[in-house]
C-alpha cells in the first residue's frame, strides 16, 4: 500500500521538495478537481480550464522546486489562488476589449463616436482600450477582479460571489467602489468621456 495517500498536505509537500515525485502527484489527485471547478467558475470553459489546471500545477512546481513555497498557508488554499489567478490573467492577456457601464448605466465608450472606415478613429479606439485596460490594472485586486469577470468574463454577480468565495453584496459592493475608482482615474487621465456623464 502507498502510504503517502493517507499523508497531510504539508507532509506532501516536504516530501515532494525532497525529491520525491509519487508525492506531487498524490497532491495533483487531491486537488485537482478543486482546482479545475475553480477555473472552470471564471473561463467557462473546460478545455481552457484543463490547460490554465495544468498551467497552475506547473507554477507550483517551480515555486516549490525554488524553495519559495511558504507553509505557513494550507496548499490547498495555495494552489486554488494560484488556479484563480490564472484564469483572470487569461482574460487581461486577451485583447477582447471591455464594455465597461458606470453606475449610471452610461458606458464608458457611449459618447465617443467613430468612422468606422477611419484608420485614425480605429487607433484612437484601440489606444483608448489599452488605456483602460492599463487603469482597471492600478485598480486594488479585490475590485480588478470583481470589475474583471463582470466584463471579460460575463459572469453573473452569483457566479463572482461563488468563484471569490465571498457574499453576492460582497461583490456587488467591489464592483461599485472599482466603478467608481474607475471613473476617477479616467478623468486624470483624460481618458474620453463625456463630463456630465462622469460628474459626482
Amino acid at each position: 500500500m502507498n502510504t503517502t495517500t493517507q499523508m497531510s498536505d504539508s507532509a506532501l509537500v516536504s516530501l515532494y521538495i525532497a525529491g520525491n515525485e509519487g508525492a506531487f502527484e498524490q497532491l495533483v489527485n487531491r486537488h485537482k478537481n478543486k482546482v479545475y471547478t475553480t477555473i472552470l467558475l471564471i473561463v467557462k470553459d473546460s478545455y481552457t480550464a484543463e490547460d490554465l489546471m495544468q498551467d497552475a500545477f506547473i507554477k507550483a512546481i517551480h515555486t516549490m522546486k525554488g524553495g519559495r513555497y511558504n507553509e505557513e498557508g494550507k496548499f490547498s488554499s495555495w494552489i486554488c489562488r494560484i488556479a484563480h489567478n490564472l484564469a483572470i490573467d487569461h482574460f487581461r492577456k486577451e485583447k477582447r476589449s471591455p464594455v465597461i457601464t458606470l453606475e449610471d448605466g452610461s458606458n464608458v465608450f457611449n459618447t465617443m463616436s467613430f468612422s468606422e472606415d477611419s484608420a485614425e478613429s480605429l487607433q484612437i479606439k484601440e489606444d483608448t482600450h489599452a488605456r483602460l485596460r492599463e487603469l482597471i490594472q492600478t485598480l486594488p485586486q479585490s475590485q480588478r477582479e470583481v470589475l474583471m469577470m463582470r466584463h471579460y468574463a460575463e459572469m453573473s454577480f452569483q457566479e463572482i460571489a461563488d468563484a471569490t468565495g465571498v457574499s453576492i453584496n460582497t461583490a456587488l459592493g467591489r464592483m461599485r467602489y472599482a466603478l467608481i475608482n474607475l471613473r476617477k482615474k479616467m478623468l486624470k487621465s483624460d481618458i474620453a468621456y463625456d463630463k456630465n456623464l462622469y460628474s459626482e
